[in-house]
């Protein structure tokens, strides 16, 4: 979780980095004694989200919000508590990603429609919020294909 910081560090500067900062800190402690299925730490997927964000060169508010974006529905804190931190900005990205977590798409045309309108929605308010959501589910697949691969023998390769 360290070379997040790092990285941040060497992107950003000034009040950047202050909201990065903050962001991470606010996450961290928010999401304390969580744990993943494998048992690690929750909070290394908001900073693997968060790094592949800046990774890309992304702004600070999306650093923030790719860190918080699971915090108003897996803790305590309330979007009230990100809007009095982050401000307005940062909370709409984070708002905006919780919404698209709700999407589900099903067979059914008139649900898919309606998960269709979200999405666009979604992208002509901030393209932000699908850039953070397909970070999200990048870094949540590549996890769960590490978690869930076969294991080999020594001197086996996966292909």
């Amino acid at each position: 979780m360290f070379e997040i910081i790092e990285k941040i560090e060497a992107v950003y500067s000034g009040k950047d980095l202050d909201l990065c900062l903050k962001a991470y800190d606010f996450a961290k402690k928010a999401h304390e004694n969580q744990k993943r299925a494998s048992g690690e730490d929750y909070f290394i997927h908001p900073c693997f989200v968060a790094g592949i964000l800046v990774d890309l060169g992304l702004d600070s508010a999306t650093i923030a919000a790719a860190f918080l974006h699971d915090v108003i529905e897996d803790t305590p804190v309330s979007e009230g508590d990100i809007k009095k931190e982050f401000g307005d900005e940062v909370l709409e990205l984070v708002v905006g990603v919780t919404k698209l977590e709700k999407i589900e798409f099903n067979s059914k045309e008139e649900e898919q429609a309606e998960n269709f309108r979200k999405l666009f929605a979604a992208m002509a308010k901030d393209i932000r919020v699908i850039i953070i959501k397909l970070a999200d589910i990048a870094q949540y697949e590549k996890f769960e294909f590490f978690i869930n691969r076969p294991s080999t023998t020594h001197g086996e390769r996966n292909s």
